[in-house]
């Protein structure tokens, strides 16, 4: 779903995950006709997958739903997506003197898809709700540094609005936090922080099934399962303008499917590309020219649930941990599109030192041995996830390599699709190990620790709770100094790596596929399209 992340002055960031969309391509007419010339009246097709929950910007933080809203709304500020440096996009300025009170303008004139102004109280409402605990939204926990988020946050809350919210006129609003926050300027850019419209909160139900942004695509249609369509916003005003008419989601569950309808330009793009056509490089010669490739900040790790009965065992996880071959498994199986992961923050994001996770994330079958034996487990290990998208291939891998240092059984356990994996895992339905995927939502250590590993986060998959870690990330929190808080981030990122609550694996390096339609085509750093820069063919 998904620059560091700290704060940079007066500026604000967007979190740009372009969707992944599917279509044919469709005809009109062109600018700059002659060589070169780009039909401003195409039609774009991407891979997608079916959303896990309902269309609200709070409530979606994995790629399925990113790729149906972060073109339907703009937040405050956005991502380059090559660098991930933020940008004003809504906010006209986003200034404070001690990074606790925050001054926030916003753009005259912007509208919302339905016609209606975008206002300063459309954002405040729109945080309001989501943070409200009784809504239930997915990504009520990145409003807590907050003043207020507390009292809100409750399942029947006291209080409809945090304290530390003021509308101080149509075009300004003020945020106030617990403490210093360095990280709050590039934060609400991420997509939960988008504004709502007036018409969400006379029916939040019906807004689901046909969204009102402010981005540069608005919303057409969805079929579940299917697709969603939208098309161009006319009177958009971002510097993030679409140079194509009418987009697709596509919805496919098998990834080789997509693959071969990219390969006959029957679909314009794909971020991510199937096993088979990784095998050998063969996606080199399949693609030539129309392949993709960005610099990706994410992250592949195991979660190690502490619900499930053995599981929470140190020498079991350390056990595990050591018995991945990483090196084999991302040069034979992923072709080197992958890397091995030593920590848990990505590469690229400043902050991030290599080896965190030091010997633990190095194959070693004898101290595997050791610490299983230690251990005392007994019975099947398990991997699950949902077996598209790539995803069975490598934990097999996994599994397989698992089996061979420890001597234990390890199977892959494979999900309907990614709505019943995502379902299982949050409702704590997980049997053993599960796959725990994160994209940075925006450029910053502290995305990389707060929802993952805060015993609050909404990414918590392990359920992982160390007050220690709990206490480091909150004063990180409320360090205004940006340096003074990395320091404290990593502090806490070394006691995770003692814990091993997950198991870091690799780290995706960003390949993907445009069809010959496209004359150019980018990925941004959450592996998503950079829909701004899709320019299509003139015929």
């Amino acid at each position: 779903m998904r620059a560091s992340r700290g704060f940079w002055g007066a500026t604000a960031v967007v979190a740009t995950a372009a969707m992944l969309l599917t279509a044919c391509g469709g005809g009109g007419s062109s600018e700059n006709k002659g060589s070169g010339a780009v039909d401003a009246n195409a039609s774009v097709s991407v891979y997608g997958t079916e959303p896990e929950n309902s269309l609200i910007p709070a409530n979606t933080n994995e790629l399925g739903g990113s790729k149906a809203l972060k073109p339907v709304f703009s937040a405050l500020v956005g991502y380059k997506s090559d660098t991930a440096e933020p940008y004003n996009l809504m906010a006209e300025s986003i200034t404070t003197t001690d990074s606790k009170v925050f001054d926030i303008k916003i753009k005259k004139g912007w509208k919302f898809h339905d016609g209606t102004e975008v206002k300063a109280k459309n954002f405040v409402d729109a945080w309001n709700y989501s943070a409200n605990g009784k809504n239930g939204m997915q990504n009520a926990s990145f409003f807590e540094q907050i003043q207020g988020y507390d009292e809100i946050s409750a399942k029947e809350p006291a209080v409809k609005e945090m304290s530390g919210l003021k509308v101080v006129n149509d075009y300004e609003f003020q945020a106030t936090l617990k403490g210093p926050f360095s990280v709050f300027a590039t934060k609400i850019g991420y997509l939960a922080f988008a504004p709502l419209p007036d018409k969400f909160f006379a029916d939040p139900e019906a807004f689901a099934k046909a969204p009102i942004g402010n981005g540069p695509l608005k919303f057409v249609s969805r079929t579940p399962n299917q697709n969603m369509k939208l098309t161009r916003f006319d009177e958009y005003q971002g510097e993030d303008k679409v140079k194509f008419k009418d987009l697709e989601v596509r919805i496919y569950t098998s990834q080789e499917t997509a693959y071969q309808d990219l390969l006959s330009n029957r679909l314009d793009f794909m971020e991510a590309l199937p096993p088979a056509a990784k095998a050998g490089g063969k996606y080199k010669t399949d693609l030539g020219e129309r392949l993709v490739e960005g610099k990706l900040l994410g992250i592949s790790a195991l979660a190690l649930p502490y619900y499930v009965p053995g599981y929470d065992n140190l020498d079991l996880r350390k056990a595990i941990s050591l018995a991945i071959d990483r090196e084999q498994i991302v040069k034979t199986v992923m072709n080197d599109t992958y890397a091995p992961a030593d920590g848990y923050v990505s590469r690229g994001i400043e902050g991030y030192r290599p080896g965190v996770c030091g010997e633990f994330c190095k194959f070693d079958p004898v101290k595997a041995k050791e610490h299983f034996a230690k251990s005392g487990f007994t019975g099947k290990l398990t991997i699950a996830s949902n077996a598209d998208g790539g995803r069975k291939e490598p934990l097999v891998a996994a599994c397989n390599s698992i089996k061979n240092a420890l001597g234990v059984e390890c199977d892959f356990v494979p999900a309907t699709d990614f709505g019943q994996w995502r379902s299982i895992v949050n409702n704590r339905q997980l049997t053993g190990m599960g796959r725990s995927d994160w994209s940075a939502d925006y450029p910053s250590i502290e995305n990389y620790l707060n929802p993952r590993y805060k015993s609050t986060g909404s990414s918590n998959d392990s359920t992982y709770n160390n007050p220690a870690v709990d206490a480091l990330l909150t004063q990180a929190d409320q360090t205004a100094d940006k340096a003074a808080a990395i320091k404290l981030y990593q502090q806490a990122e070394d006691l995770i790596a003692k814990d091993l609550p997950q198991i870091p694996v690799w780290e995706e390096k960003g390949v993907g596929g445009k069809s010959n339609r496209l004359k150019v085509a980018k990925l941004d750093f959450g592996r998503l399209a950079d829909y701004s820069s899709i320019e299509v063919a003139a015929k």
